[in-house]
Formats: C-alpha cells, sequence, structure tokens
C-alpha cells in the first residue's frame, strides 16, 4: 500500500501545477511500477467525488479507457417522474399511461352457476386474446371519468347549457386525442332537464339556463376504434331531489349486479324495478313514489353501434332473451315523479345514419353532400345539429331532412314524461368477459 500512497502524493503535487515535463516522467515511474507488480493509483480506495474520478483517470496512461471515463458528464440523468394531469384536464390520457395499459373497470364476479369462469385456463386464454379491445375501451373509460370529475366540479346554476357542453366536448376531444373515426365523442352530450328524460341537447343559439331547481341528466359517450363507454349520471344542486337520485343509483347498481353470462333481460328489468320503486320522495311538500320509466331501457353495444339489438328492461315483464359471453351492455335506469311513460317532443337535436342502410339513391344534390359529411365525421355514431354547425355546414336543414324521408338517418327527438314531474338518471358500460364482470366506467364518483 505505501507504493499507492506514493502514487496519490505524487498525483496531488502534478495538481498543484507542475510542468509537462515531470508529469511524463510521473507517468513512467508509474508504468515501470505496474511492470513490478504494484497497484495503480486508480484502483485505490474510492474518490469521494467525480472530479477525483477523472483525476485519477488522468494519471494513468492515456488508454481509451481512461479517455472515456474523462468525457463522462458529471450530472447523471435524473429518472422522470409520471406526468400529472393539469387542473383543468388538458393531457391526453394516453400520455399519462406512457405504457399503453389503461385502468381496469371495477371487477364482479358472476353468480354461483358461472363461478367455474374464474379460474378456466380456457377463459382467460380467451382474455388474453382479447386485450387489445379491452384496453382500447378502458381508453375510452378513463376519458369519461376524467372529464366528468372536471365537469362535476364546475357545473354551478346560471351556466348557459350550451357553454356546458361544448366545454365537456372540447375536453373529450383533447383527452381522447380525437382522430376522425377512430376516436372521439360516441354521441352527443345529452344534459336533459327535469321532465325531459333524454335526448335533449342544445341547438345553436339556445339559450337556456341551469337553474338551482333543476333536474339535469348528463349523458356523454366517448369512443376509441368504435368501442363505446355510454355513461351518465344526474345533478340536481337542491337537496331535496336526493332521495329520487338515490333511487336510480341504487337501481342501477341492481341491474349491473343482476347481469352476466345467462342472466335472462327480463330478471334484470324485475330487479330494477323492484329496488327503484321502493323509494319515495318529497317535493315541494308533495309525496311521490318513485316509478321506472317502462318504455325506456338499457342496451347492448356494438362496435360504431350504441344500440346492437337487446333491451335491457327497468321493468318487469321483458323478453326471456339471456346476456352472452363478451358483450357490452349499458345498463341506465331513470326514475320518474311522473307517469313513468315518455313521448317525443321538443325541437330535435340528436339524430344517427342508420346502421344496416345500404345505398339509397338521392335526387338533391345538397343531400348527397350531407351524407359525405355524415359519413366521414360519424359514420353511424350518433350526433347533433351543434357538431353539423362545428364542420362549417350551413343551410343544411331541408337535406337532412331528405335523408330522413329517406330512411337514411334517424331523428331522435327529446324523450319527455309529463310536464312538471322529475326524471333522475345513471348508467354505466359493463363487459361481459370470459372469466368475469367488468364495470367499464366505474369511477369514484358512482
Amino acid at each position: 500500500m505505501a507504493e499507492v500512497d506514493t502514487a496519490t502524493k505524487e498525483m496531488e503535487a502534478l495538481q498543484v501545477g507542475q510542468n509537462e515535463e515531470t508529469k511524463e516522467n510521473l507517468i513512467k515511474e508509474g508504468k515501470a511500477a505496474n511492470s513490478n507488480g504494484a497497484a495503480p493509483a486508480a484502483q485505490s480506495s474510492p474518490p469521494e467525488d467525480d472530479d477525483e474520478a477523472q483525476a485519477d483517470g488522468a494519471s494513468q496512461d492515456g488508454a481509451p479507457e481512461a479517455a472515456k471515463k474523462k468525457k463522462k458528464k458529471k450530472n447523471k440523468s435524473k429518472k422522470k417522474d409520471p406526468l400529472q394531469q393539469t387542473d383543468p384536464p388538458s393531457i391526453p390520457v394516453d400520455e399519462l399511461f406512457p405504457s399503453g395499459e389503461f385502468p381496469e373497470g371495477e371487477i364482479q364476479q358472476y353468480k354461483d352457476d358461472n363461478l367455474w369462469r374464474t379460474t378456466s385456463e380456457e377463459k382467460r386464454e380467451l382474455e388474453r386474446l382479447q386485450k387489445p379491445i379491452y384496453n382500447s375501451v378502458r381508453r375510452a373509460a378513463e376519458v369519461h371519468r376524467q372529464v366528468r370529475k372536471y365537469m362535476r366540479s364546475i357545473i354551478k346554476p346560471g351556466m348557459l347549457m350550451i357553454d356546458l357542453c361544448e366545454t365537456l366536448e372540447n375536453m373529450v376531444r383533447k383527452l381522447i386525442k380525437e382522430n376522425g373515426l377512430q376516436a372521439g365523442i360516441a354521441f352527443p352530450t345529452g344534459c336533459s332537464l327535469n321532465w325531459v328524460a333524454a335526448h335533449w341537447t342544445p341547438n345553436a343559439g339556445d339559450k337556456t339556463v341551469l337553474q338551482y331547481d333543476d333536474v339535469m341528466k348528463l349523458d356523454f359517450g366517448t369512443h376509441i376504434d368504435g368501442y363505446i363507454v355510454d355513461c351518465a349520471f344526474t345533478v340536481a344542486f337542491n337537496p331535496m331531489y336526493d332521495p329520487l337520485l338515490q333511487a336510480t343509483r341504487d337501481a342501477t347498481n341492481t341491474g349491473i349486479k343482476e347481469a352476466g353470462i345467462d342472466a335472462r333481460l327480463c330478471d334484470v328489468g324485475a330487479a330494477i324495478q323492484e329496488v327503484m320503486e321502493s323509494y319515495e320522495v318529497e317535493i315541494n311538500g308533495k309525496v311521490f313514489q318513485v316509478k321506472s320509466i317502462r318504455n325506456l331501457n338499457g342496451h347492448s353495444i356494438g362496435p360504431y353501434q350504441i344500440h346492437a339489438g337487446k333491451s335491457v328492461p327497468i321493468v318487469k315483464g321483458g323478453e326471456q332473451t339471456k346476456m352472452e359471453e363478451g358483450e357490452f351492455y349499458a345498463i341506465e335506469t331513470f326514475g320518474s315523479t311522473g307517469r313513468g311513460f315518455v313521448r317525443e317532443d321538443l325541437e330535435c337535436s340528436h339524430y344517427m345514419k342508420n346502421f344496416d342502410v345500404g345505398h339509397v339513391p338521392l335526387r338533391l344534390a345538397k343531400a348527397k353532400q350531407l351524407l359525405g359529411t355524415i359519413n366521414n365525421n360519424f359514420g353511424t355514431l350518433a350526433f347533433c345539429r351543434r357538431y353539423l354547425d362545428r364542420l362549417g355546414e350551413t343551410k343544411y336543414l331541408m337535406a337532412l331532412k331528405n335523408l330522413c324521408d329517406n330512411n337514411i338517418v334517424q331523428p331522435y327527438p327529446p324523450l319527455c314524461d309529463v310536464k312538471g314531474s322529475y326524471v333522475s338518471q345513471f348508467e354505466h358500460t359493463i363487459l361481459l368477459r370470459p372469466t368475469c364482470k367488468e364495470v367499464i366506467s366505474r369511477g369514484d364518483d358512482y
């Protein structure tokens, strides 16, 4: 070790300013010491910092390794913290999850006769094959959760309904990275008030303002590659409506619990109605039993098809049809203080191209042009007049009527119970996976 100490002292002398000739002599002596079996100075006890390490390298024989050490940067690269969402949200969700894996929804087990699926290796393998689809719909669900969380924090009496909708929709477009038919809004934002149960959104120029005593159903959808998340909740500022909202929330959760592979749709509806109609609500001194709206239903969902053929009733006496493995469903319930029956009313805003429509010859040039816009931007996803305005379409109402008259496009006017009543809604999208049931759109809020 004495030779190591001597070498260290010599190196210190170098650092305080010896001339180049002395430096060359010392390097030669170091080489001679190494050939006699002495440990080189660079193998002494570890230096205290990077500067000393570089000085040690300089005292060696100019070998390539020493040169590389000298060129190393002093600052080590720091590990980046995970990206955090801004307030208000502005970062696309795929940038928040760089791994490309998005959060799973709430997992519920099937009932006893299907518990075997949980441990079936064959069913697990089926899920592994479907992982890209699951990931797409989970990405859409994460956008839904983040947007609705922000909207719930800013919705207040006095807001213009059109401002509310456009704030929500622009945020969806940003967080989902809207990209034609590959990613975007799945259908217009429903913000139906009071006795209007569904399918109302403001058209351009509408001046409706949200009031303290309003009951608003906020129903919006997101999609990735046509895999749709359909999810809704109700906003009411006056606490006297709380039992009405609780009835619908509990009824929806009951429907989710009863749903499953081989479950009969009629049984799901009966369970929903039993829970819904066990509630009463007192409004301005008058007590109402909460009623399930008998002609509104949940529904199965397909790629680019919001209503894929099966209906999930919210009253007893529905179809005996069974739910099947791999299906997506929107489980939605509507509770009303009115008749519990809706009809079409008010100005139409929602439209959707019929899913199975073939080629239909059109005489009106404007109708042909409008159909091209619909095909390119919405396909068979629902849209509203505000979306056509946004795309630069003008004077299109006659052309739109022509498309409806030819059964190419279907209008969906607002659905209303009796005027003066109040309707509440809650909705989630579920997936009947081979091994379990996943509530795709479940969040901390509901």
